[in-house]
């Protein structure tokens, strides 16, 4: 080539971004729940079960037990109208032998496990949206939850840091220590190296004092000095850095691996292990280095040699930070670990299935000596409520606690928010962090969980865990020399490097440029799974292959020889739809990179950015931001905290919720009336099918200051567009009651509406119900009025034995159901139906249409939030002149503060989209660009600043300046001021301090707290005072003597037995209560009284 042609730009691939719907068909968003749940019911469930005699274990499919042994296939949506949980029975094959004879039973149920929508046991994988619609399911909804009793759970992504990989950190105190958390299948268990007065020691929880690192090394079976210092490293001052750990051993006077394990087993904390054959304290200590510490290196038949060079490894690493500081920083995503739903399940499934397996073999144990081995049959002992309870519970209430790892972890489940379709997707890519709150430190709320709570961005894939065999293989095979054969001291030479598999110690290579590119070759060939990753870490000379589960990665086109892979003609087949996300991995033009990985690479964000060292290339520079952010239009023309405001609003934005939402039974429900498109889109909305759910509607904005009614961000309605349906939205709320059958063959009853005496008709109270007490739907409804008639016995328990059974009919006493609100609502349906546990269940679904009013809250796409300040009838809105009022007026001062321009461009863009018919793009960092837009408004002979000549409406004339005019998308907020309405003159009040009561829920009191009492006090108000503080909350009669200084009781003094010196004062309760409890804990406070006239 010549230079020429180097020189000459490169051709850019137009339409590259298709290849985003491609990838997001196979993977990303949602999928990576379904991926990691697949991966768990098909493949980890087998592996659990390679429990002595489990030939097979499976899961099935969904259904649900109506009578007795008869079950039939349930819909997710049955499950949610009927409050059951949408699982699916999980069965065994066994063989054992009853008697003489072995037996092979096949498919016995042992518990059923709670399904996540859309996986591949779910009932609605692989349908079309025909089908849906027949299930009453949405085709958009994403899916990746569980149903349980009812309620959609979802179980969060969680963060922690990686295991078994070495992490070197800094203590408060500056001394540098490293770190190990291994795991495997049995054990976990955390392993840590310190340093103290320049020694090494070793510090694990199983010993009860630190061992030093010397002698650990002679317990393993390296004897000799020389050896250790050998595997360690060999330069001057690595050497003189471990010196005072081999004077250690000396002092101790430890020379060979029987004394190093005698020492070792006198340092254990003995594990009290009843049973079992007693082991001295040598073998003890010899099995804690083999099988506790550093877990997941592997030990065979006593052989420490992996360990030794594992824990040389260690202490060299702490060994070079001590020097120039270079710690692991524990924030690096490449350190750390997601775990996903399917990792969090097979946990817990794993340690029920143990838990059922000894429970059967304690039950086993019992009853065969008892009776001959012949009659037991081990079947009729196999509970199956203990597996579904235990992850019933665990997914409905978010703790996982799992004996054997001491996990134990609340709030990994959160129910799925339905306020808008983007809530709910939001709630899919969130992630939470495991240290919650501990460590005070675009898409993350503001306040207390600030940082802590991430989201995922668009194109982000999940890895899940993959056989490591054929890695080892290639890895042997491409020149990787195996660790066991080494004397140890190839470790420190300069170019030698070592290889990691998974944290484990693979070998040494001498050529690792070379391994490293065979290996991405043989990647891209699709010799080895695409997920593998490779990296070499140069200051500390290894080659990191990963291949196990948490880690997150994104797909990269390949640049070979300054050209992009993908070309043109790809991008034209995939449009044409034979060639799909999976042929462009194989055909290596694109490419999964991890956190790891994107070191070594140099990735090119545009086409004409790339250099000759370019090796990969970004699909699109959009896919930085989630799915919240990536709702804004224009958003690289935004401060940044506006845009994070916004994340945080497009979730309470109402709108859509789905298609099947009118068939929906939820607590809480926000409809929009009329949704609408917005003018100005993004891809992402695009992608994620925002626009077919859409959550808001383009008001026509007209920027100016009217009124003095929109200070403050305040915004100025107009009447006419609130009565053609502008912002009108509708609230759904429930009422449910259950009626049970309890256990003295009473049962819950539902009676009729009871009569007037004098009219026959129904009393005010029940007017709405039918004849059966239940309310009809269609009807209004008041507040107390009854919903349902219910009435339950007033015993409910069996009597006791010998006590007399009540005769004749039992009492019955009414628990009705009653709507309680501040306005009126209407019955859109009632639905009767039983649920799991055979109790009726009835549902009424009350729904109020609410049109905006003063002080409900908008919000345009750019963190501008406002309330309604204002509701102005058309004739007094200004108009411009071709006859267009604006929607809403907005006051000019939210602008330039908060400079969000791109608030402007998109009136511009969504103004010359209306002229045109046609929608405009504000995809971040690209999008329409304001030149083309203004030419469009131009053409149509408006002003290209996309400002208007506006006529006043109340005087007539013009207005003295242009006004900015045009159309941009407004959300209606979930917060309305009806629900936040509160007053209160008399109420209820506390129980023990006969205070009023707390909070908007239970009518309580507005509080005069400690800072206004002090402004009070400095204005001298002292009745003022009084009165709030004592007279009007808990003003109280007291008798005190006067003599005493103690309470007394109706005039009478117990302490001096006489009424003579008693008085009555006014205090508040609280205070009389305080002095009460002082007294019983035997101080005594006195009251001293003077009259007041002396």
């Amino acid at each position: 080539m010549s230079l020429q042609e180097l020189a000459a730009p490169v051709n850019t691939v137009e339409e590259k971004w298709k290849l985003l719907p491609a990838f997001l068909k196979v993977k990303g968003l949602v999928k990576q729940h379904i991926d990691s749940f697949n991966y768990f019911i098909n493949v980890e469930v087998m592996l659990s079960s390679v429990c002595s005699r489990y030939l097979n274990i499976y899961v099935g499919m969904p259904d649900v037990e109506e009578s007795f042994n008869v079950t039939r296939p349930v819909s997710p949506h049955e499950c949610r109208l009927r409050d059951m949980t949408y699982s699916a029975p999980i069965t065994v094959d066994i063989e054992y032998t009853r008697g003489s004879q072995r037996i092979i039973r096949n498919a016995l149920p042992i518990g059923r496990m709670p399904i996540m929508l859309r996986s591949s046991n779910c009932v609605l994988t692989g349908k079309t949206p025909m089908e849906f619609s027949k299930l009453n399911e949405c085709p958009l909804d994403p899916g990746g939850y569980f149903i349980v009793k009812g309620q959609e759970k979802v179980i969060l992504i969680q963060e922690q840091l990686s295991k078994n990989r070495i992490i070197v950190e800094q203590d408060r105190k500056g001394a540098v220590g490293a770190s190990v958390t291994s795991s495997t299948h049995e054990k976990k268990s955390r392993t840590n190296m310190i340093v103290k007065q320049g020694r090494f020691y070793l510090k694990h929880n199983t010993l009860s004092e630190d061992a030093p690192i010397g002698i650990i090394f002679k317990a393993m079976g390296v004897e000799s000095d020389q050896e250790i210092v050998q595997m360690i490293g060999t330069e001057e001052h690595v050497m003189s850095a471990f010196a005072p750990s081999l004077e250690e051993c000396q002092k101790a006077q430890i020379f060979t691996q029987t004394q190093a394990l005698k020492y070792i087993g006198n340092k254990v904390r003995r594990q009290r292990m009843w049973g079992g054959p007693k082991k001295t304290k040598m073998e003890e200590a010899r099995e804690l280095l083999a099988s506790t510490i550093l877990t997941h290196v592997p030990v065979k038949e006593f052989n420490f040699r992996a360990k030794c060079i594992y824990l040389a490894v260690m202490v060299r690493r702490v060994i070079l930070a001590q020097g120039s500081h270079k710690v692991d920083d524990r924030d690096y995503y490449g350190n750390k670990r997601l775990e996903l739903a399917g990792q969090l399940l097979s946990l817990l499934f794993e340690d029920l299935f143990k838990k059922f397996n000894s429970e059967l073999k304690k039950i086993a144990d019992q009853i065969i000596p008892k009776q001959r081995a012949a009659q037991f049959d081990v079947v009729k002992h196999m509970r199956q409520d203990q597996i579904t309870n235990g992850m019933v519970n665990a997914i409905s209430t978010g703790n996982w606690s799992l004996k054997r790892f001491k996990m134990d972890r609340q709030g990994v489940t959160q129910v799925l928010s339905r306020l808008s379709f983007i809530s709910a997707l939001g709630m899919m890519t969130r992630i939470s962090s495991q240290f919650e709150k501990t460590r005070k430190v675009s898409d993350t709320p503001e306040g207390e969980a600030c940082g802590l709570v991430k989201n995922l961005a668009l194109m982000t894939h999940i890895t899940t865990d993959m056989e490591d065999g054929p890695i080892i293989k290639l890895a042997f095979n491409l020149g990787v020399e195996d660790v066991n054969l080494l004397c140890g001291e190839e470790l420190s030479y300069p170019s030698v490097f070592l290889v990691f598999l998974n944290g484990n110690i693979l070998g040494v290579i001498r050529d690792h440029h070379k391994l490293v590119n065979t290996f991405r070759l043989m990647r891209r060939a699709g010799f080895i799974n695409e997920f593998v990753s490779i990296s070499t870490n140069l200051t500390d000379r290894c080659v990191y292959i990963s291949s196990d589960g948490g880690r997150l990665c994104r797909p990269y086109i390949i640049v070979k020889k300054g050209q992009p892979a993908v070309k043109n003609k790809h991008i034209e087949e995939l449009a044409q739809g034979y060639r799909n996300f999976e042929d462009f991995l194989h055909e290596s033009l694109v490419e999964y990179l991890d956190v790891n990985e994107e070191n070594d690479c140099s990735i090119a964000l545009y086409e004409h950015m790339i250099t000759k060292a370019t090796t990969h290339l970004e699909i699109e520079p959009f896919t930085l931001l989630g799915v919240c952010a990536g709702l804004i239009p224009y958003p690289h023309h935004n401060q940044s905290p506006r845009n994070t405001y916004q994340c945080a609003m497009g979730k309470q934005a109402m709108g859509t919720i789905g298609y099947n939402q009118r068939n929906r039974i939820d607590t809480l429900m926000y409809l929009l009336a009329y949704p609408q498109k917005p003018m100005v889109k993004t891809k992402t909305i695009e992608l994620i099918d925002f626009e077919k759910l859409p959550a808001g509607q383009n008001a026509t904005v007209a920027v100016m200051s009217y009124s003095g009614y929109d200070i403050e961000d305040a915004l100025v309605l107009n009447k006419a567009s609130l009565d053609r349906g502008f912002g009108r939205c509708l609230v759904y709320k429930n009422a449910k009651c259950t009626l049970k059958r309890y256990t003295n063959q009473t049962f819950d009853k539902v009676m009729g509406p009871m009569l007037d005496a004098a009219t026959r008709s129904p009393i005010w109270r029940h007017s709405i119900l039918d004849a059966d007490g239940i309310c009809s739907p269609g009807e209004r409804v008041e507040n107390k009025q009854v919903l349902v008639n219910k009435s339950m016995p007033t015993v409910t328990q069996t009597p006791l034995e010998g006590t007399a059974p009540q005769a004749g009919q039992p009492q019955f006493r009414d628990v009705p159901i009653t709507y309680k609100g501040s306005t009126d609502s209407y019955i859109e349906k009632v639905m009767i139906s039983s649920n799991a546990e055979d109790s009726f269940l009835i549902k009424i679904l009350l729904r109020q249409t609410r049109r905006p009013e003063i002080g409900d809250k908008f919000s345009s796409r750019h963190g501008q939030k406002g309330v309604c300040g204002l509701i102005v009838p058309q004739e007094d809105m200004p108009f411009c002149d071709s006859g267009i009022c604006p929607d809403i007026i907005m006051n000019p001062h939210g602008y330039p503060s908060r400079m969000t321009v791109g608030k402007l461009i998109e009136l511009l863009a969504g103004k010359a989209g209306v002229l045109d018919g046609r929608f405009h793009y504000g995809t971040a960092f690209g999008g329409s660009k304001v030149k083309d837009v203004c030419e469009d408004l131009i053409r149509y002979g408006y002003n290209y600043q996309g400002k208007d000549y506006v006529t006043s409406g109340i005087t007539g004339e013009p207005l003295e300046a242009y006004i900015y005019f045009g159309p941009v998308y407004y959300q209606k907020l979930k917060h309305m001021v009806l629900d936040k309405m509160h007053a209160r003159a008399r109420g209820p009040r506390a129980v023990l301090t006969r205070q009023p009561t707390e909070g908007r829920s239970r009518d309580g009191g507005l509080r005069l707290g400690e800072m206004e009492r002090d402004c009070l006090i400095g204005y001298g108000a002292s009745m003022l005072l009084l009165e709030r503080l004592m007279i009007s909350s808990d003003a109280f009669e007291v008798d005190v003597c006067g003599q005493c200084g103690l309470l007394g009781y109706s005039g009478w003094c117990h302490y001096c037995k006489s009424s003579c010196h008693v008085s009555s004062l006014r205090i508040p309760y609280a205070c009389k209560l305080l002095f009460q409890e002082l007294q019983s804990m035997n101080i005594v406070p006195r009251l001293k009284l003077s009259r007041y006239n002396e």
